[in-house]
């Protein structure tokens, strides 16, 4: 992913094919094609005037070209064990 203001993102074409999903406050919005399935980009909630873009999707962009920060997914989990009892959210694996 990489993070680009709501001006410098141009759809070229295929925009018809594109879903997306709200929830909650419904002020971020992800896409994804509506063939395959693959997710393309978001519109950030903490950002509103950014968008969130799959690299992957770009037409000749060189990923080997930038800075990459690793991210493991695995400790971004929304259970958090040790949360506070007045923080709403998770608290153990479903």
């Amino acid at each position: 992913m990489t993070k680009v203001h709501e001006s410098e993102l141009t759809i070229l074409s295929g925009k018809d094919l594109l879903s997306a999903y709200v929830w909650n406050t419904k002020r971020a919005k992800h896409f994804f094609c509506s063939r395959c399935g693959v997710y393309t980009f978001h519109r950030k909630r903490a950002a509103p005037d950014h968008f969130g873009v799959n690299v992957f999707c770009l037409e000749n962009f060189d990923v080997g070209a930038f800075r990459l920060r690793a991210t493991d997914g695995v400790a971004m989990s929304v259970i958090e064990t040790t949360a506070r009892t007045e923080w709403p959210g998770p608290r153990t694996p479903q």
